[in-house]
């Protein structure tokens, strides 16, 4: 198995509980032993993702951050410099939802809040680049993910290749690069992860609460099936099993 760092971009007083959800569920999409994964969790400009060199690939999780945010507090710019330190180590690096929306801005693009997804499923749909990329091999067209953000990338600059859209969502998966790739929705959920998650923002926006037991029920009838699929490529991507 190869050996993949997890960063979890979490702060607050629930921070720890977060993480260690989140570590659940990329565990459960990836198929990794918790040996194989270790975290660090970034919850303050003092911590660092530390040396990368030991690592076969980096997985990036989501955040309650926001590229739109008005004013960037200090731990959001320490955690957008650890970001571009990871993309720029030369490792296979896969980030999730909130990392679509900082590859977007720094790639010259446009971040807004023109396509918000309410919490639960979104359609994903594969471009032509998509269906060629290493990780979507095989992949049908159309497939189904889980989903939860306010804001969303409108545009990605030059270097950035949009491998999947939706009619939703109209950035929803991308490439810069070889081998680095991020999706707007959550590859590494299932229906016990958005229940936890939605748990644990269940007053942030991602949903309304008049809606939260309609949304919960209706989970475990989302097809995650190739959504996680891509993080398990992703492994097998960073275990040189995939070129």
């Amino acid at each position: 198995m190869p050996k993949v760092l997890l960063v979890s971009l979490r702060a607050g007083d629930i921070s720890d509980q977060i993480a260690m959800a989140e570590h659940r569920d990329f565990l459960q999409a990836t198929g990794l032993d918790p040996e194989d994964l270790p975290q660090i969790v970034i919850d303050s400009p003092d911590v660092s993702a530390g040396d990368l060199s030991g690592y076969d690939g980096i997985l990036v999780g989501g955040s309650s951050l926001n590229i739109t945010n008005e004013h960037w507090d200090e731990w959001q710019l320490h955690a957008h410099a650890e970001m571009q330190r990871i993309v720029d180590s030369g490792l296979p690096v896969f980030l999730v939802c909130y990392g679509a929306s900082w590859l977007a801005h720094t790639s010259g693009g446009e971040v807004s809040h023109s396509h918000p997804e309410q919490s639960g499923p979104t359609v994903v749909e594969l471009t032509d680049a998509g269906r060629q990329d290493v990780l979507t091999a095989g992949f049908p067209d159309i497939f189904t993910s889980l989903t939860g953000h306010t804001e969303n990338s409108e545009s990605v600059g030059p270097a950035v290749t949009v491998l999947a859209t939706g009619p939703t969502c109209p950035i929803q998966f991308v490439r810069t690069g070889e081998q680095v790739w991020a999706t707007q929705f959550h590859s590494d959920m299932d229906a016990v992860a958005m229940r936890a998650r939605m748990d644990y923002y269940y007053d942030y926006g991602y949903f309304s609460s008049d809606d939260y037991d309609a949304i919960v029920a209706e989970l475990p009838n989302i097809d995650t099936t190739w959504s996680n699929r891509l993080l398990r490529n992703f492994v097998a991507y960073c275990a040189g099993d995939l070129s």
